[in-house]
C-alpha cells in the first residue's frame, strides 16, 4: 500500500526568491501517517510572501507563530498538537523576545524544544525561523 501524503500550500523557490537562482518544489506542510511537518516559518506573509517585522525579532517570531497555527489548522491540526519545535536565531540576544512570544502561544503545550544559533538564514531581514512537528490527536488537537 503506498502512503499518500497531503501537501499544503505548494509553492515553487522561483516566486518565493526571485532574487535566487532557484527552481525547487516544495509546500509549507505535509501530513504523513498523523504527523504535520511544517517548513520553518519566518516573519513572512504566507499570501503575498511579503517580509514583516524587518528589525523587529518579536515581531518576526509574532508572525511566524501566527503562520504556524494557520498551517496546523488548515492541516487538521493545533497548536496543542505540536510535540517538538526548533528555532534558529541568527543572534542570541534575540532569545528572550522570540521564546517570550513562543512561550504565550505554547502556553500548556510542553513540546520539546530545540534553539541554535545560525549565521544566516535564506533573507538577510530575516532574524528568527521557528520550525515545528506536530501529531494529530484523535479529537483534531482540539
Amino acid at each position: 500500500m503506498t502512503p499518500t501524503h497531503k501537501r499544503i500550500r505548494p509553492f515553487n523557490t522561483k516566486q518565493t526568491y526571485p532574487e535566487q537562482n532557484l527552481d525547487n518544489d516544495l509546500c509549507q506542510a505535509v501530513v504523513a501517517g498523523g504527523v504535520v511537518y511544517l517548513r520553518g516559518q519566518i516573519g513572512q506573509d504566507l499570501d503575498t510572501r511579503e517580509s514583516v517585522g524587518i528589525g523587529d525579532v518579536a515581531a518576526q517570531a509574532e508572525k511566524a507563530m501566527s503562520n504556524i497555527a494557520m498551517l496546523l489548522e488548515e492541516a487538521g491540526s493545533s497548536l496543542r498538537d505540536i510535540v517538538k519545535v526548533v528555532v534558529y536565531l541568527t543572534d542570541i540576544r534575540y532569545r528572550e523576545p522570540v521564546y517570550q512570544v513562543m512561550g504565550r502561544w505554547l502556553k500548556g503545550v510542553y513540546p520539546v524544544s530545540t534553539g541554535l544559533v545560525v549565521q544566516a538564514l535564506a533573507r538577510p531581514e530575516w532574524l528568527v525561523e521557528i520550525d515545528a512537528t506536530a501529531v494529530i490527536s484523535g479529537e483534531g488537537g482540539r
